[in-house]
Parts: C-alpha cells; structure tokens; sequence
C-alpha cells in the first residue's frame, strides 16, 4: 500500500477498452509523514477522490484487479481509499 495526494487527472483518446468509464489520478507519493517523495504513479479512482485528497493505493496488479473485479484486466494501481487522518505510533 501507498500513501500519496492526488495532484491531476490523466487522459486519453486512444486506450484499451478496459479503461472506458474509468478515471485516472495522477497521485504523487508520500512517506508517512505526507513528506513528497519526489515520485508519482497513475491509479484508478474507485473512491470518487479529488484533486488535493491524501490517498491510499494498491499498487499491486493481482489485488487491483480482485478490486476491479477483473481477473485479467491489464492495471495495477487503484485508489482504495481517502485518508482522514493518519496517526504514527509512538514506541
């Protein structure tokens, strides 16, 4: 799982049908902290999130498709979630 913040949508005239009817999200990547990692990754929203929303993705093809319900769709990052607040623990 990752922790990132949606920072723009993506998209495109010509893809695999798969894709119809499915947003995509540019998600930048955090570290815990919500600290920009510098990195980014394209999901698909499944949560209705928004452009500024701290999400939580799955960042793994054969669970993104146990998701999507789709046992050979050709994914591999969905967005799963919308953090409201994240707690660390303290040791």
């Amino acid at each position: 799982m990752i922790l990132g913040v949606v920072s723009g949508s993506m998209f495109s005239t010509i893809h695999h049908p798969f894709y119809d009817n499915r947003r995509l999200l540019v998600v930048d990547r955090t570290e815990p902290d919500w600290t920009p990692t510098g990195k980014y990754l394209i999901a698909i929203d499944v949560v209705d999130a928004g452009v500024g929303d701290r999400v939580l993705v799955l960042d793994e093809g054969n669970g993104a498709r146990q998701v999507l319900d789709d046992p050979v769709g050709p994914v591999r990052s969905v967005i799963v979630g919308i953090v409201d607040e994240a707690v660390s623990s303290s040791s």
